[in-house]
This record gives C-alpha cells, structure tokens and sequence, in this order.
C-alpha cells in the first residue's frame, strides 16, 4: 500500500445537492469561508485569498504555516463547490496536497478536515494528502504501460539493498576501470610500499569509492541527471582524478545493477511518473482530476519533484511538459534553468501555491534538497506580485525574536562580504532576508508572544562543560519547581554523542528534582504496531489455533477494545469460543463482546483483499493519527515485499521477518511527537530533530566553532588522495552545473564552494534551534571542551561559535555571570 493511503479522495458530487439549489447555502458558505479568513493573521490571508495561479509562500519560524495551508485549502475545496453548485458542472477535480513526510501528511489531513467538518459544514471530501513519492507511485502504478514500472514484478530498493548495490557496483567499476583506480591509488604521492598500498586499496573500496557512489547516485539521479549526462559534464573539467568521470561510471553500474535484479528506489518513482505524463492523453487525464496543487516544506524539494507539481498544476493543456526521451539529463537540466522565468508568461495555467521557509533549509547538505529552487520561485513570484510573506510569529517572546533576527542579519552580513572577496563562492547569503515580526495585539492565538522567563535570553560562558552541566542543571531546577505540571523545555544538542553525555550528566539532578529526562537519542524507538499487526494476522490465518487466538486477544485487551478477563479459557476452545452452538452455556457479556470483535476481523480476512489487510486491521484496533500513518507505512513495505506473490503465508513471512529481525521505524505525526514536549519533562534532542517543535525553555549549549559551522574534515586515512573528499566535490560540481554557473569549477573551486554550503546550513541550523524556544532562550560556549565528542573527557581550549560574540555584544545585558 503506498502513501495515497494519506489520500481522502471522495469526488465533489458527494457535496449535498441543496448547495447546488438554493443561493442562500452558496451565500452562508461564503460568510463561512470569510469567518475563516478573519481568523488568520495577515500573511495567512493572504494565502486564504488564493484563487488561481502561482503563489510563493514564504514563512518564518512560528508564523502558523501548517495551519494557514489547511485553512487555505479548506476554503479551495470550498469554493469549489461553490464554483460546481453555480455552475452545474459535472468536472470534478481535486485539491492535491503535497507534503514532505508521511507524518505532516497525516497532519495536514486531519487539520483540512476539522476545517470542513467543524467551520464549513462541507464532506470531508474534495482533496486528496501525499507525500512526494507518494504521488509519484500513484501516477505510475495506474499507467505501467506508460511508466515501465510493473510493480508485480519489482521491489522498492531498501537501504542495506542499497548499500549491498553500491559495494558490488564500486568493485565492478574497479575491475572494468584499472587506470583510473590505479590514479586514485596513487594519490598525491606514493613510494610503492605493499602495506601502504593495502591501505589505500581497503580505504578506496570500503569508504572513498561507496561515500562518492552514494552522494553521487542520489544528487544526480534527484536532479533527471542521467550517468550519460555526467560523463560528459565530467569533460569539461581536468582534475588529475577525472571524480565525475569516476562518478558516472559508479552511477551507471549501479543502475545495471538495480534493473537486473527488478529494484526501484524513490527516484525512479519520481521518473516514472514523469514518463507518464510525457504522454499527451495521460497528461490531460491526470490534469482534468485536480484543479489545484499546495506543496508545504517546498525548501526541502528536488528539482524532478518540481518539475512533477509544476505538471500536474498546469492548466495548460498543450504547454511542453514533455521531456526529451533521448536524453533526460539534458533536457531536465534545460527546464530547470528556465522553469522560473517562464511563471511571468505562463503564471495564469500554474494553479500551484508552494509554502515553505528558505531559511530553514537544513537538509541539503546530506539529501538532493536544494532550497536554491524555492528561492528563485520566490524571487519569481515576487516579480509577478505572486509573493506572500508570512512574517508575524506568536511563539517566541519579544526578545528571543531580537536574537534570531540578529543572528540571521548578521551572518548574512558577515558571510555576504567574505564570499564576495572569492569569485568562485556563490553569490547568494546563507539567509534569505527576512525579519520576523511579533503579531499584532488581536491575535488569536492564545498567549502570542508570551512574557519572557526572568530576561528571556541568557548568554553563559562557562568555565568548561562540567561548568555548564552545573549552570545548566541549576537552572532548569529553578524553571521546573514552582511549577513542574506546567513545564516543558528542552536541550538542544548538535549530535547525539552530546546529547549521550549530557543525559548521564544531568541523570542525578533530574532524579533528585523528580523531573523526567527524555533522551530523545537513545530511546528505543521499536514500533509496537507491527507485532500487533503480525499478532491479529495470525489469528486471521490460523483461528483455530489456540496460541494465536490467545495472542490476538492480548492485543485486544491492550488496547482496551474488550475487558480483561481469563484469557486462557477462551483461548483453550477456540471454536466453542467463537462459534458457540445451541447446546452450550451463554456467554457473558466480555465474553460476547470478545467473540464478537474476533469475528468481525475473520469476516474482513474473507472479503477483503489482502493488501487491504493491514489498513483494516489498525482501524479495528482504534489506533491514533500516528499510529494510523505507522500502519500505512507498514502496509506499503510488506505490499511491496510480495508483489508477484500475494498471499496470506506471503505477508505473514514478509511481516514476521520485520518483527523478528528488524528496527521498524514508526511514523511520527505531531500528536505522537507530544512525547518530546510533555510537561515536567527535560528533552535532550538534535537540534535536526527539534525542527517543527517548541517549548517554554530552550537551552542550546556547546556553541563552538568546530561543530557550528564547523568545517569539511578529511580523514587521515584519505588525505593521501588530498585536503578534499570526493564525493563533496563531486555534489559541488553537480549543483554549479544544475545552477546553470558559467563552468564547471574545479577541485579546490568546488571544494571551497562545498564549505560555503555547510557554513550557510550550519547557520540556518542554529536559527531553527533559537526559533523552538517561547519564554527563555539560554546559550552558551565553555571555554573549554572536547575536540571530539567521542572523547568528552580530553578537554581544551575551543573557539566559540561566531555568531555567538557577536550576540553578546548585541545584547550586553543578557550576558550571565
């Protein structure tokens, strides 16, 4: 089952035909769709007043995206039965929601519906949620002709597939490739010792070789970029190892390898959906179904992930949506140089709103996403006066806004001039600029800009991180103590190791104060959804058996659907359990009810269809939002695992060989996040896992030069090859030739491009990190810590973040003793 399962996709004739007969319904709505947009701030508005064409979004941290894209798009579908009920047509088409996690999707879902259900008394119907890749596979699956993907006879690549490709096609391309190895074994200078060359060749095949495969596959394939199309990139530059040569070579025996064993991955998807829609008449079909497409995190995009929203958008039937069958690459590459130019001629076909913030763009540098593309849509839009800003956020107080504001102009400042200093560094700022702005005083949200906690900012220096534990420690005991029920903060950490010392740290503070410290890194995030899953369809398969019977009942009782009771009774007469005759003694009340639900899931195993199953069956166990995305995502790999050979022993393989032997990472949805966020609870978290939630008081320590923005470490065992790695090289090349740059530049060119793009995203990682706090941000830099945090023992003198003197000797007064 793919991610349409975050779909509610009922078609507008569900709508009550009394809409469609009486003016007064058409007027009552309207004065509903304007009670909504009332009740939004003024850049929420703005995307509530969409009606047609291209609209940019850009949202800083706190302003209500989430909620001003259901409001919006409940008030879309709505006028869209306003429109059908005017008009009396019999076209139906469809709002497509586009999100970029399984979670959001099952967010944004239950926010639109509220909207429908609760303030417009509509169908919860009219729009359908996807993730990205979502979307993509339901295009291709219902064209396989078209798309080259018979899913009957494929499997969706998992990681350690993937990984297991990757080896094998760097050995391949050892094996067919012996010059170009031999030049990269060599490296920069080599005296023929065998020991040595032992060395270089394990680190070759086992790190360098797989590192530059991995970067390469996925920002080249991400981008339409086809290993035909690198290799000649790969001519316009002359390092003495040829790395995007290398690259391609790597690329194209990686995707021989995938098509001989039937594997897809997620941008294969992408692909194949854009094979379908190359076609005229799937096009058109396609397009007839959705009258509007609204992409949230549109920073987090890939440029074929674009391109596919910006298609299905259109209300240009005979535009040139088509791409090049001879050579993708070039084509796509063509596209996107001029895809943004086009919106000022083509801007009244693109029924397309993208929402994002450019300034929270903290994945690029470890995905394809490249938040360079909703930037220059941005731009676009603004041109077109297609542009909303949503500039007013209530989370923070008055003064921690101060600081993001500061931090964010200051870099910009700072950085701006320094890349101009270098021709070979990009133009544009870390940041887009952007103040965020208190919202105004009749705000409806509840406790908008609240009063800060004592000055709201504190800047430390502490001695060392032992120092900082203390003051850290101290302080949250004074924050929690007057109120613990009330409480809610967190520490923001740059990686887990910290985190991992801070925990064992803090333990005993914690302890003693009764206040619970949630290590968000080290919790054990094995799923109970597929043991329940697996439990239910056993019964389902074997019913008779009392083990599995007993087993189906446990989780029944668990989730508090029938009384606990002596299970071990029923389970020991499965038959006179379920089907008792006329000669036996009733059944009690829990009993009947037990029987009972335990039927109803043996009648759903006969007249569903299999891969149905899985959906159901969490339905039946009355599992919440998250839950219910758990489920989905289950149901999509166990679907995928036995497409060809769909059968009850089949999924009952699949789904026991993920119990047994497998880490199932469940869905998280806000609601299921709330564990992050309980009250009387301390939260050691990333700072990249903190995106998206806020507390009362956030503490972010161990602000040091070399973790933020820190700097490209070559290892020692690969400095033979150079002060460089090849696979950020290689990214760097691939990105100045995806940008449409004058030429491809060189090794030290891309790598001191490839620095600039870790500087900018470290940057705008430790805006985000501000930005989760409401009441008290507290900062701070020891003046001594580890190198290395796989050391923390190995103390010494550190160099605080930049950013954070230049805070001190903004706000003076906020600096603590």
């Amino acid at each position: 089952m793919s991610d349409t399962n975050f779909t509610a996709t009922v078609p507008l004739e569900s709508a009550p035909s009394e809409l469609s007969q009486s003016s007064q319904q058409v007027l009552s709505l309207r004065e509903k769709i304007l009670a909504i947009r009332n009740g939004l701030r003024q850049g929420q508005q703005q995307m509530a007043d969409w009606e047609s064409g291209p609209l940019a979004v850009s949202a800083v941290p706190g302003a209500g995206k989430s909620t001003g894209m259901a409001a919006a798009a409940a008030i879309a579908i709505a006028r869209q039965y306003e429109r059908l009920a005017q008009s009396r047509s019999s076209v139906h088409r469809q709002l497509v929601v586009v999100t970029f996690t399984r979670s959001a999707a099952a967010n944004i879902k239950a926010k639109i519906r509220k909207y429908l259900r609760d303030d417009l008394s509509l169908p919860q119907t009219g729009f359908a949620v996807y993730t990205l890749h979502g979307l993509a596979l339901n295009i291709a699956s219902r064209y396989p002709d078209l798309s080259g993907l018979e899913l009957e006879n494929l499997t969706l690549i998992t990681p350690s597939q993937s990984h297991r490709l990757i080896r094998t096609a760097v050995e391949q391309w050892i094996n067919n490739n012996a010059e170009k190895y031999f030049r990269l074994l060599e490296g920069q200078q080599f005296d023929g010792e065998e020991t040595e060359r032992l060395r270089r060749q394990s680190v070759l095949r086992t790190e360098v070789l797989p590192d530059l495969a991995t970067t390469v596959i996925h920002e080249a394939k991400s981008s339409g970029i086809s290993p035909e199309q690198l290799q000649s990139w790969s001519q316009q530059t002359s390092d003495q190892y040829a790395i995007l040569s290398i690259a391609a070579g790597l690329y194209e025996q990686y995707q021989n390898l995938m098509r001989s064993r039937d594997f897809i991955d997620y941008d294969d998807m992408i692909l194949a959906a854009l094979r379908v829609l190359e076609n005229d008449s799937a096009r058109r079909i396609e397009q007839n179904q959705v009258f509007a497409v609204f992409e949230d995190e549109a920073q987090d995009s890939s440029p074929l992930q674009t391109r596919l929203l910006e298609i299905l958008a259109s209300d240009d039937q005979d535009r040139g949506d088509k791409v090049d069958k001879g050579d993708k690459g070039v084509s796509f590459n063509s596209q996107l140089s001029t895809q943004h130019s086009a919106l000022s001629t083509q801007h009244s076909a693109l029924n397309l709103v993208r929402v994002g913030d450019p300034n929270q763009a903290i994945n690029s540098t470890f995905t394809p996403a490249d938040p360079i593309y909703f930037r220059q849509f941005c731009e676009e839009c603004d041109r077109i006066a297609k542009l909303a800003t949503m500039n007013q956020a209530g989370r923070s107080t008055r003064i921690i806004i101060a600081a993001a504001n500061f931090a964010l102009e200051w870099v910009n400042s700072f950085y701006g001039a320094k890349n101009q200093k270098s021709p070979h560094l990009p133009t544009s700022s870390p940041f887009r600029p952007q103040t965020i702005y208190p919202v105004s005083t009749n705000d409806p949200q509840k406790n908008a800009n609240p009063a800060p906690e004592s000055k709201g900012l504190e800047l430390y220096t502490p001695r060392d991180i032992h120092h900082t534990v203390e003051l850290l420690g101290k302080r949250v005991v004074e924050l929690f103590t007057p109120d613990p029920s009330n409480t809610r903060a967190a520490v923001l950490v740059r990686e887990n190791r910290q985190g991992r010392w801070l925990a064992e740290m803090l333990a005993p503070v914690c302890k003693e104060h009764k206040i619970t410290l949630y290590d968000v890194g080290e919790r054990d995030r094995r799923s109970h959804v597929p043991q329940e899953i697996l439990a239910l369809l056993q019964f389902c398969d074997r019913p008779h058996s009392p083990d599995y019977l007993k087993a189906a009942l446990e989780v029944l009782v668990q989730r508090q659907l029938i009384p606990t009771q002596d299970l071990n009774a029923l389970a020991s007469l499965p038959e006179e359990f379920l089907y008792p005759g006329p000669l036996a003694a009733p059944q009690t009340e829990p009993v009947e009810k037990a029987a009972h639900l335990c039927r109803s899931l043996l009648r759903a195993r006969l007249e569903l269809p299999l891969y149905q199953l899985i959906s159901f069956l969490a339905l039946a166990l009355n599992y919440d939002q998250a839950e219910l995305a758990t489920a989905d995502k289950l149901a999509e790999r166990v679907n995928q695992q036995i497409s060809g050979g769909s059968s009850m022993g089949a999924m009952l393989s699949a789904l026991s060989e993920i119990v047994n032997s497998e880490r199932f990472e469940p869905v998280e949805t806000e609601d299921l996040e709330a564990h992050y966020t309980r009250a009387n609870q301390l939260t050691i978290i990333t700072m990249h896992k903190a995106k998206g939630l806020d507390w009362d008081y956030v503490f972010i320590p161990f602000l040091h030069e070399n973790l933020i923005p820190g700097r490209f470490w070559v290892p020692p065992q690969s400095q033979f090859l150079g002060d460089f790695t090849l696979s950020e090289v290689a990214r760097a090349q691939i990105r100045a030739a995806l940008h449409g740059e004058s030429g491809i530049p060189d090794v030290s060119q891309a790598w001191e491009q490839a620095k600039h793009l870790k500087t900018a995203e470290e940057y705008r990682l430790l805006y985000v990190a501000m930005t989760r706090a409401k009441r008290l941000l507290w900062m701070s830099a020891a003046q001594k810590a580890p190198f290395t945090w796989s050391k923390p023992e190995n103390l010494q003198e550190q160099a605080p973040c930049p950013v954070f003197p230049a805070l001190k000797r903004q706000f003076p007064e906020y600096m603590m003793s």
